[in-house]
């Protein structure tokens, strides 16, 4: 090995174990934020009880039994959340909340789960756009929506049903839509002032026959203006976007 390439390898390990020095010590002084959504403490857990609300407009909700392995494989300070709301004709969406703690590994790509059971995202029609809310102030909330599609059997043939789905992103003082926005977010702050950003991931979730998919969001749309105060701290309008630019000018 020549000159040149021993230089290079002390200073690909010095890169290395600066980096992992960091990492180290960020670990050592990491102090976890504050969720942006209304929770309350479990009794001996390190989970949090997330509170949606029960009644929203003309829906009933019941909770969703979630899969035990849920709990089995995920970190133990993560909190999760499932209700179903039915509106009096008989229309129904999912609304499910996933809240980190100190593992970040908690909330990964929104696709990931939607292609795991079996759902096939139409990412010519997927858009990120915004929802204007009205309380408790006016503001636009930045969402993903998700068009997609699977094959179910009715009456004993395959029928195909699509699915809007929609999520952002909330901590303690801002939001988004961006799973990558979110990302560069929680690093900034961690390494300027040491304290993890606590994110929960909210989704909104309904199915509809093709043809449907305008009327459906719709009805979405007006739920979500309905629920998102009764259960998200935050109302508006600092964006994830606006915060980073912020800690970047200091």
């Amino acid at each position: 090995m020549n000159k040149q390439k021993w230089i290079i390898l002390f200073v690909a390990l010095g890169l290395i174990g600066a980096a992992a020095g960091l990492l180290s010590r960020l670990k050592a002084n990491q102090r976890l934020g504050q969720p942006g959504i209304f929770t309350k403490d479990i009794p001996h857990s390190p989970r949090k009880e997330i509170l949606l609300p029960e009644l929203v407009l003309d829906y009933t909700s019941e909770a969703v039994e979630l899969d035990t392995n849920l709990f089995l494989y995920m970190p133990q300070d993560s909190s999760f959340v499932q209700r179903r709301y039915k509106a009096a004709d008989g229309f129904q969406t999912l609304l499910n909340v996933v809240l980190m703690g100190s593992d970040r590994s908690t909330i990964h790509k929104p696709q990931f789960c939607l292609k795991g059971q079996g759902w096939t995202i139409d990412d010519e029609k997927s858009i990120e756009t915004t929802v204007p809310m009205q309380r408790p102030q006016h503001y636009d909330l930045p969402v993903m929506k998700l068009l997609t599609r699977r094959q179910f059997m009715k009456d004993g043939k395959p029928f195909t049903y699509h699915g809007i789905y929609v999520y952002w992103f909330v901590d303690d003082h801002q939001l988004t839509a961006s799973h990558g926005a979110r990302m560069w977010s929680m690093a900034g702050e961690l390494l300027r002032t040491g304290v993890l950003e606590r994110w929960a991931y909210i989704t909104c979730f309904a199915v509809c026959e093709p043809g449907q998919e305008e009327a459906t969001y719709a009805r979405m749309q007006k739920f979500i203006q309905a629920s998102v105060p009764q259960f998200q701290k935050v109302p508006g309008p600092l964006s994830v976007g606006t915060a980073v630019t912020q800690a970047a000018s200091k």
